[in-house]
Parts: C-alpha cells; sequence; structure tokens
C-alpha cells in the first residue's frame, strides 16, 4: 500500500510512534528512518542513554518530537512518560516500536490496517519465535508469558512479549504499578481485564547479534516478571473472576435464569442437585464475605454448575439473616445440651465467646441439614420437571 495512503490513514485515526530507547545507537537512525517513510508523528523517549543517541536525535531537530528522560529509569517508564505525551499531544493511538533494530517499520501499514477492522483493540506484533537466529530464552520466555496471560485473560495469543504494538491511548488504565520490561506484560493483562480485545497480528523480525543490544536482565527482570504474574493470578482468582461471574449474572432475572441455567442446562439432574446443595451450603456457613469466591472456586473443583451454585448461595440475602442466625443458635443450643439464654442488660466476653461458639457449631450443623435436604428436594422436583418434558415431546 502507498505511503501516501497510510499517512492520511495515521492522521485521520490519530496516531502517533513512539520509540522507546537506551543506549541503542547502532540501530536508532535505521528505524527512525523507516519510521518517517510512514510518518512524521513521531516521539522518541530518550531513557538516560550514554552513548551517541543525543547527536543522533540533534540530528532530526525539525522532524520528530524528543522526549528526555534525564537518568535510565527502564522501558516501561519510557512508554508511560511517551503515553503520556501522546494523550497531551491529541492522538488517540500510539505504535510502539524497539530502537534495536529487531522490528521493520514497513510492518506500520499492517497495524493501521488493523485498526479499521476492530476498535478499541490493542493490537500486539506477532513474531516467528521458530525462525533462526531467534535465542532458545527468547522463545521459552514468550511461551512462559503467553501460558499466564491466557490464566489471566482467557485469551490465547502467540506472543505477549513482543513490544512492537498498537495501544488504545484513551482505554488504557490510568495508572501502573510497574515501570521496567514487566510493564509490557501488566498493560496487555490489564487492558484485557477493561474489556479490550487484545489481538496479535504477524510481524517480521531481525535478531542481529552484531547490532542488537538488549538490556533485559535474565535474572532481576525474570523475577520481576514472576512476581508481577503471581500478583495477577491472585487477582484473577479472587476479583477478576468472581467480578466478571456477578456482571454476566446480573443480566438475567430469575425468570431466565431457572429456564435456561437450571431447568435448561445440560448437566444431569444429579450435578444440579449437588450444586444447590452447595450452594445452601456455603450460604448458610459462617464465610461471610467468601460465598461467591467458594461457590464459584468449589464448583469449579468438583465440576458442578457455577451459576446454579453461586445463585443459591445468596440464600443469606439481609431479610434471611437474622433467621439463619436465630436457628443457627437454635441448633448450637440443641447439640452443646444448654439452654440458649439473651440478656441484653449483662453482656461480657464469656456470655460472647459461649454465644459464638454456640453459633459456629449450629452454623454449620443448620447448614449442612439445609443442603442435604435442599439437594434431595430438588433432586426429585428436577426429576418430575425432566419426566414432564418427555411425555410433552
Amino acid at each position: 500500500m502507498e505511503s501516501s495512503i497510510i499517512r492520511h490513514k495515521i492522521d485521520e485515526f490519530k496516531i502517533c510512534v513512539l520509540i522507546p530507547t537506551y543506549n541503542n545507537d547502532k540501530t536508532l537512525r535505521r528505524v527512525i528512518d523507516g519510521v518517517l517513510a510512514y510518518t512524521n508523528h513521531v516521539f522518541v523517549i530518550n531513557d538516560g542513554s550514554t552513548d551517541t543517541t543525543l547527536a543522533i536525535l540533534e540530528s532530526y531537530e525539525k522532524q520528530i518530537s524528543v522526549v528526555t528522560i534525564p537518568i535510565n529509569k527502564g522501558k516501561g517508564n519510557a512508554l508511560q512518560v511517551g503515553f503520556r505525551k501522546a494523550k497531551e499531544s491529541g492522538y488517540d493511538f500510539a505504535i510502539t516500536i524497539d530502537s534495536d533494530g529487531q522490528h521493520f517499520p514497513h510492518d506500520i501499514p499492517n497495524f493501521v490496517m488493523k485498526l479499521e477492522e476492530n476498535q478499541p483493540v490493542l493490537l500486539i506484533g506477532s513474531r516467528q519465535m521458530e525462525q533462526d537466529g531467534i535465542p532458545k530464552k527468547s522463545s521459552f520466555g514468550n511461551k512462559f508469558s503467553n501460558f499466564w496471560f491466557w490464566f489471566e485473560t482467557g485469551i490465547k495469543l502467540d506472543d505477549t512479549q513482543s513490544g512492537y504494538r498498537l495501544y488504545p491511548l484513551n482505554f488504557l488504565p490510568n495508572k501502573f504499578w510497574t515501570n521496567k520490561f514487566e510493564f509490557e506484560i501488566e498493560v496487555i493483562v490489564r487492558s484485557a481485564w477493561k474489556g479490550i480485545n487484545v489481538v496479535n497480528i504477524p510481524i517480521d523480525i531481525l535478531y542481529d547479534p552484531n547490532e542488537r543490544v538488549s538490556h533485559f536482565r535474565p535474572f532481576k527482570d525474570f523475577t520481576r516478571i514472576s512476581i508481577l504474574n503471581t500478583f495477577l493470578v491472585f487477582l484473577t482468582i479472587f476479583y477478576i473472576k468472581p467480578r466478571n461471574f456477578l456482571f454476566s449474572f446480573k443480566k438475567k432475572n430469575i425468570k431466565t435464569f431457572f429456564k435456561e441455567d437450571i431447568l435448561g442446562s445440560n448437566d444431569s439432574n444429579k450435578v444440579k442437585a449437588l450444586s444447590i446443595s452447595l450452594g445452601v451450603f456455603l450460604g448458610i456457613a459462617p464465610l461471610w464475605g467468601f460465598q461467591t469466591f467458594l461457590a464459584i472456586f468449589l464448583a469449579s473443583m468438583f465440576r458442578l454448575n457455577k451459576v446454579i451454585s453461586f445463585f443459591f448461595s445468596n440464600v443469606s440475602i439481609p431479610p434471611m439473616i437474622p433467621i439463619i442466625i436465630y436457628l443457627s443458635l437454635l441448633t448450637g443450643s440443641f447439640i452443646l445440651q444448654d439452654k440458649m439464654e439473651f440478656d441484653f442488660d449483662v453482656i461480657s466476653f464469656q456470655i460472647i465467646k459461649k454465644n459464638l461458639v454456640r453459633y459456629v457449631i449450629g452454623s454449620f450443623a443448620f447448614a449442612t441439614f439445609c443442603s442435604i435436604l435442599s439437594g434431595v428436594i430438588s433432586y426429585f422436583i428436577l426429576s418430575f420437571f425432566s419426566q414432564k418434558t418427555v411425555k410433552n415431546a
């Protein structure tokens, strides 16, 4: 495609190109010249370079914008500085390209054309990691990153580590937690969590050991990435998945829920009944604040219906809480063989402790009873509806 058409589309979509650089004077000029063939909307973020980078950038004084960071603070920080500068300048999208010469500017049109198909979207250039010259450690690191990205977002990608990307500036998180190499993982995971489509597009790549200068520190940076992924996995399990589940669940009314998720589910009546039983147990047991997570987690672990378990775990809605607590205390008194008495004029630590023990023991017992009862009743009801459906058919 002609560069004039690409220039027009870059202007139309308000796209700029960000080139973060740190001591890559061997390849920097070639990268800048290649980018200028398609656009003059270029920001080079000089991240504290100590080689001849400054002199190179001065020779492009009228063609590009230069953002200087006096002391090297890491690629993630340089990208964030570039994002802020681009947004302040009125751009909606930013293409990031590494300055070490591994990326080819002739792939810029691919990003621009893909943007026409899908907005908002975050595009990541997918490298052919099996080609000759690519270090084995890079290929392994990419597969490692791809797996955790899939676990954290549910999105399968072939390449999550490529720095050749197109970012939708107005849809990125407002604040970030990292500022080194691990930033490029954080930004795509958190963007996916916000509902942004994260997509790979094929790109060419060049690994020339005589030119390329890598600032990746295997031990330190891999440790940082591992710590970040541990934190992201924790958030995925305890916040993101329950949140997404709740959002999808809230779109349904009660009638639709019973029709689609209970009667219309492909699960067996046994699985549905066990799912109800699990939900009721968790809703009554003294697990306040953890019912939602436990309902989804345990239902997944035992291959039950997550939607049904979650729904019935909400048996402890506010109007029912006083009744559940009272019946739990009553059950606890029966098990402990002591009389339940309340004297609101005399409150002591011993009385609180005694009632707390009575409540905990009673609530687990009451939850177990209700769980079994609801499971048995629901199984017979579901079996009745199943037979009725077969006869009508």
